[in-house]
């Protein structure tokens, strides 16, 4: 690292990269020029490496020039440090245009300014594009030009080595949402104005962390303001207590969440409401109205046992609800990067990266929001802690993600927590930590996260030539998801408003539950006695045998609710029916994905279904009563026994993404047929 160091401190005299850039157009139409047909030129300093294509060549060129050295001396590099796989003729060309991008960019990323660079952007997209045709056999000369796109497999390549750009777990939610209108490839245009959009986002969230504003909400030291709304009159948050609800400030940071109410001539004394301590705090959308009635869906409810009653934030609109829907998305970030932090006992340098990646995240999505001037439809898949918890098999992409950490942390040098230890001393590669990124926008995190020159991290989320296990994890998630959400939309096509459909989709559900009362109605009514006769002796032979005789029921004492209003009781019953007609849609689901499994809609899981009841009736069979009673219970009360409780967690995951993944019997409401009046 102490070359990076050189380097960069020879790019910090020249003031800039635009001298090392500044093959981006010109120069490099220049080198493509002059360079066909050569291994070497005049000069002796630049070469020609026959098994890239032209523009790999030029993309290689540049990075030479960034490191401060010479085309010939960057591929011996490559040759002495890099493993005999990785230089197979057949991925020679990738692995060794890899290994020059990712160590060009571990330094040019350093610089405060780098975003602001269109040379740096040139560079990026360059790099990009080459990485889609590096070899020779990509010739003639590729003419760069502002119509030239990249696919989704060079920008999740390329565009997660530079932490403030894009994230290893999110890169491929980002690439959608910024190609959502472009048939799936990235032209330069877009890339162009999201990088603005970052840069600005940056520059917002600088102004808020040096605003006079820090002094009135009294941070803890090292506590970093991250989002305010709230500031303009015109659009006020309103905070809902009971029945009342005050205009205010809102200010989110990385620890916690801030309210300040809008006084006579201020804003009153802000209160806290904690994030980063286990206080089983729950962030949910919520309904919102006046004297309570639930009617606008435009606020988000906070709830920890450190509050008496639930809060509710409203973040008013004239249309839709994309402003609380960002504000919910980067509240749950915060809340699911604390969780990420206990679980894995993250201190010092291992804390403040997972918190600059969550940071990093929320920048992205303001990016988006700013440049774009429209929120994406599920915001929580740019966020990358949010979006792991969500995805299946997100605990093993945050268990790989743990096990990078440790290796960022100055004082773990040796490695210990990471995988490839092995590999990256061979490599020698280095990129910057997303702690280190923060640092050089000029943002500082808590006490114990080091300083910039000792965040080094060697390569592990980004590894020439080969998947590292968070890329593993990743794509094995993403696999899964899309059956997710292939599932998850069956359910929404299912969905259907109004207590009166829901009751009577649950009622086609249940019939054969109803054609069973209708049976025993009938041998009720004795129209067949020896039936009748038979079911009457065997139940009373059961009911006098097995159960005991009656006792006396004590009385039930309940406490009665407060007196209400008219209105109140209105509002009361309105929520009920709300609630009711929530119960009875989510037991439609459920029966829905029951008649799947027992019709094999999904093969897959009913097959794992049958298994598991076929093991389950083995064991009864086998096990006397008081053991299976016994083995039971020891399950159940064990569960979160501290030796247990990681493997619960595991197990239960497990079987919930099992129970998301079956898609719900299709629903087919039928309008009834009406009988033409006769004249």
């Amino acid at each position: 690292m102490a070359k990076g160091k050189g380097v960069l401190a020879s790019i910090g005299r020249q003031g800039s990269f635009k001298p090392l850039f500044s093959g981006s157009r010109k120069s490099q139409d220049d080198d493509d020029e002059e360079s066909p047909g050569l291994e070497r030129s005049p000069s002796g300093h630049k070469k020609w490496i026959t098994e890239l294509s032209s523009l790999a060549n030029v993309v290689v060129g540049r990075c030479a020039r960034i490191l401060l050295l010479s085309t010939e001396d960057l591929q011996q590099h490559f040759e002495t440090e890099a493993s005999d796989s990785i230089k197979h003729p057949s991925r020679y060309a990738r692995n060794f245009l890899e290994y020059c991008c990712f160590k060009a960019l571990a330094v040019s990323t350093q610089l405060t300014d780098h975003l602001s660079d269109k040379n740096f952007r040139r560079l990026t997209f360059d790099m990009m594009l080459a990485w889609e045709a590096p070899a020779a056999a990509s010739k003639p000369l590729l003419k760069v030009d502002t119509e030239t796109s990249v696919g989704p497999e060079a920008f999740a390549r390329v565009a997660p080595a530079i932490p403030t750009i894009a994230d290893m777990i999110t890169a491929c939610n980002l690439f959608d949402v910024l190609t959502a209108s472009n048939r799936g490839r990235l032209p330069f245009l877009i890339y162009d104005k999201y990088l603005g959009g970052l840069e600005k986002a940056i520059k917002t969230m600088k102004n808020q962390s040096v605003s006079s504003h820090l002094s009135s909400l009294r941070l803890d030291k090292g506590e970093m303001i991250i989002d305010i709304d709230g500031t303009v009159t015109t659009q006020p948050v309103l905070q809902h207590l009971g029945i009342s609800a005050w205009p205010g400030r809102l200010t989110l940071t990385d620890h916690a969440l801030y309210f300040e109410a809008l006084g006579i001539v201020s804003y009153d004394k802000a209160k806290k409401y904690d994030l980063s301590a286990d206080l089983k705090q729950v962030v949910k959308p919520e309904l919102t109205g006046p004297w309570g009635a639930r009617l606008f869906d435009k606020a988000v409810l906070y709830k920890s046992i450190s509050i008496p009653e639930p809060v509710v934030m409203e973040f008013p609109e004239l249309t839709g609800h994309s402003r609380r829907d960002y504000w919910l998305a980067i509240i749950e970030e915060i809340l699911c990067v604390h969780q990420f932090i206990r679980k894995f006992h993250l201190e010092g340098v291992g804390q403040a990266e997972a918190l600059s990646k969550a940071v990093l995240g929320i920048l992205r999505l303001r990016a988006i929001r700013e440049a774009f001037h429209i929120l994406p439809p599920h915001p929580e898949r740019l966020l990358t802690f949010n979006f792991a918890e969500k995805l299946p098999g997100g605990d093993l992409i945050l268990e790989a993600l743990a096990e990078l950490l440790p290796s960022v942390d100055a004082e773990s040098t040796k490695n210990d927590g990471g995988y490839s230890s092995e590999k990256i001393e061979k490599n020698g590669l280095y990129s910057v930590s997303a702690v280190a990124t923060m640092s050089n926008l000029g943002f500082m995190f808590t006490k114990g996260s080091g300083t910039t020159d000792e965040l080094g991290l060697p390569v592990g989320e980004v590894l020439v030539g080969e998947w590292t296990p968070l890329e593993r994890a990743v794509m094995q998630s993403r696999n899964n998801f899309k059956k997710l959400e292939e599932a998850q939309a069956t359910i929404d096509g299912v969905k259907v408003d109004g207590i009166d459909t829901n009751a009577a989709v649950m009622k086609e559900l249940l019939l054969p539950v109803i054609q069973f009362a209708k049976w025993l109605q009938f041998l009720a009514s004795w129209e067949d006695p020896l039936k009748s006769a038979t079911f009457c002796t065997i139940f009373s032979y059961t009911i006098y045998r097995y159960f005991n005789q009656a006792k006396p029921i004590n009385e039930v004492r309940v406490t009665a609710p407060p007196p209400q209003n008219t209105v109140e009781q209105l509002l009361t019953l309105q929520q009920a029916v709300s609630q009711v007609e929530e119960l009875v849609q989510a037991g439609n689901i459920v029966l829905l994905k029951l008649r799947a499994l027992l019709l094999a809609a999904f093969p897959q899981a009913s097959e794992r279904a049958a298994l598991v009841l076929i093991l389950v009736a083995i064991i009864v069979a086998c096990l006397p009563l008081k053991i299976g009673v016994l083995i039971v219970f020891l399950e159940i009360f064990t569960r979160q026994m501290p030796l247990r409780r990681p493997s619960t967690d595991r197990m239960t995951r497990r079987l919930r993404e099992w129970w998301f993944s079956i898609p719900a019997a299709p629903v087919v409401l039928e309008k009834p047929k009406e009988e033409k009046k006769k004249k």
